[in-house]
């Protein structure tokens, strides 16, 4: 890489936004699970990310559950005129904080009418539908009643966008016969590549891809591997990680997320690591 900062901007929600964002997941307690460790480093965190210049901010009612939602609020609100904030509905958060589906009309208005509240919005820019078929990774089975809800709710005003998480290559093709998909949120990183040919037929379409987990499932040889070049960079094994992914493809929005301003710093400057054709022949090498 030439350039000093990488990343660039990628078309979401009908805007432009930086491909480096940030994900609100850890803002929540252990396990996305009741009020963070410490609110006032929570409030900072998001604080410091869209003065850095952060645009993006992925979020859901189901992280605390809505505790997320309304630390983003106090945070941020009222919200700049650039900043995207995409949500998620499909599920619901047990007592014991478990995860459940959430898939029913009344679940699924609910959830958008929640997040409208605890956001403080009269409308919710990026909305994406959380498949729940199997929580540990994608899983065919239809999606068409649960998008149909979704769609007449974006008829009725309430939401500008909708997008897909956790789905297969057939569930976003038969969620195109239903409504517009503006992008899709999977598990993809360098040791787990399942998505390599969704993700370039997206990028020919402009469909935005927001991969979640970047160092999710790797075995101890692969995070050697990674850990070994990110020593000879000067860089983390995370940032490194970052770095490859917003090599990968232009239509890549990355949501690494932290509850501490100094590891925010750390993912913001995955922009400004250059990758060596030596250093991407070891990392090509991690899939293998």
């Amino acid at each position: 890489m030439t350039t000093t900062r990488q990343s660039g901007n990628f078309t979401l929600g009908g805007r432009a936004v930086r491909r480096l964002g940030y994900g609100a997941m850890q803002l929540a307690g252990k396990g996305v699970f009741g009020p963070p460790r410490d609110r006032a480093e929570a409030i900072a965190v998001l604080r410091e990310a869209v003065e850095s210049g952060v645009n993006h901010i992925d979020t859901s009612d189901f992280y605390g559950p809505h505790l997320t939602n309304q630390i983003i609020r106090e945070a941020l609100h009222p919200y700049g005129d650039d900043l995207v904030i995409a949500t998620k509905v499909g599920a619901r958060r047990g007592a014991d904080a478990s995860w459940n589906p959430a898939f029913s009309r009344e679940e699924l208005t609910q959830a958008v009418h929640d997040n409208l509240r605890n956001l403080d919005l009269n409308v919710l820019q990026v909305v994406n539908l959380r498949a729940m078929f199997d929580v540990h990774g994608p899983a065919e089975g239809s999606l068409d009643e649960p998008l149909e809800v979704l769609a007449d709710l974006k008829r009725q005003g309430l939401i500008q966008h909708i997008g897909l998480s956790n789905v297969t290559a057939r569930q976003i093709e038969d969620a195109r016969k239903i409504t517009e998909i503006a992008c899709v949120q999977n598990q993809y990183n360098l040791a787990h590549r399942e998505d390599d040919g969704l993700i370039d037929t997206l990028a020919s379409q402009g469909v935005a891809y927001v991969p979640f987990f970047p160092l999710g499932g790797f075995s101890p040889l692969q995070s050697s591997t990674l850990s070994n070049v990110a020593g000879r960079l000067g860089a983390t094994p995370l940032q490194v990680a970052l770095a490859w992914l917003l090599r990968r493809s232009p239509n890549i929005l990355l949501i690494p997320g932290t509850s501490s301003r100094l590891h925010l710093r750390e993912n913001l400057a995955a922009e400004s690591i250059a990758l060596p054709g030596d250093a991407l022949a070891e990392l090509e090498k991690v899939a293998v």
